[in-house]
């Protein structure tokens, strides 16, 4: 299974948008305190639209309460990784549970976490222009990688609601 992890997230936006990629994806979100933002059931429903009760989440204390509580492969997304995130085999032949895990917007992954598995901190490629891109983003480049690995699981690839040859009527 594929696992979404935002450590500390600052801005219910970026959190709102995951939040709606995650239900998209079958992906599990995993979020990590301190928040920058409630997660009373008003602003979770105006960040997260109207998807918010399909959302498999859970909120940690810490990362140790993270970690203490899931098992499995643990990718960090940091401008400082040296492999680009395409570079890593996510086809899941081994069933285990694949977490990436992105950093707050301000700061990213505390340094000290990252030092204990340099060997699976990557980046997206991108110009000297920007330090980095939006979070929400992030998140998806990197889950839609993961899942075309993965040829997609169980993703619908026909719209379901007005049906495959909506196009050709």
């Amino acid at each position: 299974m594929n696992h979404i992890v935002l450590y500390a997230p600052e801005i219910p936006q970026n959190t709102g948008n995951i939040m709606r990629t995650c239900v998209a994806t079958n992906t599990k979100l995993h979020l990590i305190k301190p928040l920058g933002f409630s997660l009373d059931e008003a602003h979770l429903k105006r960040c997260a639209v109207n998807y918010i009760d399909k959302l498999d989440y859970e909120v940690y204390e810490n990362y140790e309460d993270f970690k203490e509580k899931n098992r499995g492969v643990y990718f960090f997304l940091t401008r400082y990784g040296r492999k680009p995130h395409t570079s890593f085999d996510y086809s899941n032949k081994d069933n285990k549970d694949l977490y990436f895990i992105f950093g707050r917007e301000s700061t990213g992954i505390p340094k000290e976490i990252l030092q204990d598995d340099l060997d699976h901190c990557l980046r997206i490629p991108m110009s000297a222009n920007v330090r980095a891109l939006n979070l929400s983003n992030s998140v998806a480049i990197v889950i839609y990688e993961a899942l075309r690995q993965q040829d997609f699981n169980d993703l619908l690839r026909e719209e379901p609601h007005k049906g495959a040859d909506y196009l050709e009527k």
